[in-house]
């Protein structure tokens, strides 16, 4: 699985949103982006995750940064995770996982010490001109929202 490196050209992609209207990275040029990967909706981490998100979206938006979820669930589970939860940003579908194998966000990985294939809990901070300013892989998800945000202030 091939990992990405802080000053590489983030992957383009065209993903549906819970609304099925597709979102593609290229309309956010000019502005930062925050996209980070989960498993799976209205689980434990990944709840903690996009509430934290959620939460600071203001400060989010106050450092000019769009945040999308992207995880393989279909459009009506983010339709009932952002309506359960009130999350007011997008949660795009990638049920393939092509996007996220792009991004090294989906492979092999440890798992209650075993071997498993599937989604890397990772994270990217993709800046204005579409170069990554801030990768990470393997992130644990409660707390992670604001060491983005905390990056943020320093890129």
């Amino acid at each position: 699985m091939a990992r990405l490196e802080v000053g590489q050209r983030a992957p383009g992609f065209t993903l549906a949103n819970q609304n099925g209207d597709k979102v593609a990275l290229k309309d956010f040029l000019g502005t930062r982006v925050v996209l980070y990967f989960y498993p799976a909706d209205d689980t434990p981490g990944c709840t903690k995750e996009a509430c934290q998100f959620n939460d600071a979206l203001a400060s989010f938006k106050d450092v000019g940064a769009h945040v999308l979820g992207v995880s393989p669930d279909a459009a009506s589970s983010h339709v009932a995770f952002r309506s359960k939860y009130g999350l007011a940003f997008d949660l795009l579908s990638d049920p393939d996982k092509k996007v996220m194998t792009k991004y090294g966000a989906y492979g092999e990985k440890m798992m209650y010490g075993k071997r498993v294939t599937g989604v890397i809990r990772s994270s990217f901070i993709i800046g204005p001109t579409g170069r990554l300013e801030r990768v990470w892989y393997g992130v644990r998800a409660d707390g992670h929202a604001a060491k983005v945000l905390e990056a943020l202030a320093r890129v």
